[in-house]
């Protein structure tokens, strides 16, 4: 046979140092993963969050949705002008805000406002980042809350705008998101973008909150109320009127705002604890609600 004809096993050619380089993709993928490691702020109670979305840009989002959504309820004769449902509400929230801008001065430059919105189907009521409040008349005439029940609904909510959960359930959504994050990135139509952001804040109050963040709602929220001049037992029958009209399926409040494990256990700990706020004397101050709808709403004429 022919030397020619021999054949030898050829030796793997060694590996290049750079064929062990990471692929773009998992380049990638890293880096991202280093972001949503490093972007965290910590709440009120200590509790790290994810902070894709700054505090800032929340409630410049909120903002434009706020006013966005409420304008269109007024040109639908949606939004309760009557006094004595508007103005028990604004009388409640002021004292309340006025709480909330002590416990944090930093808000009392936050446009705070609320609305009641004409929807008796609706047991609902929220806030977004930057004060700006919505309740619906389903949670006034379902629920039927005492003023002491209500300010506990409302200190609630006041208290996820406190502890910037907005930012957080935004900066959750563009994590599992990949779309909402590139148009925000990519986009040079700042128009555009702050819509897309828009968008993410009216979302935002839809998702169900975390089961800690409902903790810390609950906490700051019964706080705000027995300083407020609201007894903090109203905390208790709320949540227990609450779980009554749950029975044929969970209102809209309990499907964004989940209970934590033994919720009304921990109410119940809590309330003897804010008695001594509730029970000091004087005059509460009030804090002025601002009309959200005397601002122009952006794009229109």
């Amino acid at each position: 046979m022919s030397r020619l004809a021999k054949s030898h096993p050829r030796a793997a050619p060694a590996a290049r140092p750079w064929s062990r380089l990471p692929s773009p993709r998992s380049t990638l993928a890293c880096a991202a993963l280093l972001v949503l490691c490093s972007a965290c702020a910590v709440s009120p109670t200590g509790r790290h969050q994810l902070a894709l979305v700054s505090e800032g840009s929340a409630i410049a989002a909120s903002k434009e949705s706020y006013l966005t959504q409420m304008s269109d309820l007024k040109k639908a004769g949606k939004l309760v002008t009557d006094p004595r449902v508007t103005g028990r509400v604004d009388r409640i929230t002021s004292r309340l805000v006025a709480q909330a801008v002590v416990k944090r001065p930093a808000t009392k430059s936050w446009e705070w406002s609320i609305e009641v919105i004409d929807d008796p189907m609706t047991v609902n009521a929220w806030c977004m980042a930057g004060g700006r409040m919505a309740v619906y008349t389903g949670l006034l005439q379902k629920i039927d809350p005492t003023d002491d029940e209500l300010a506990q609904v409302l200190g609630h909510e006041i208290s996820h705008a406190l502890a910037n959960h907005t930012a957080e359930r935004m900066s959750v959504a563009m994590a599992t998101s990949a779309g909402v994050a590139v148009v925000g990135l990519l986009s040079d139509d700042a128009v555009k973008t702050m819509s897309v952001a828009a968008l993410a804040a009216s979302l935002a109050v839809t998702l169900p909150n975390s089961r800690a963040a409902e903790s810390e709602a609950d906490e700051i929220g019964i706080e705000l109320a027995a300083k407020a001049g609201y007894n903090p037992n109203a905390a208790i029958t709320l949540w227990q009127k609450m779980g009554k009209e749950s029975a044929g399926g969970p209102p809209q409040f309990l499907s964004t705002h989940p209970s934590p494990g033994n919720r009304e256990q921990r109410l119940a700990e809590l309330a003897p604890k804010m008695m001594p706020f509730y029970k000091q004397g004087g005059t509460r101050p009030t804090y002025p609600l601002r009309n959200a709808l005397a601002e122009p709403v952006k794009g229109s004429q």
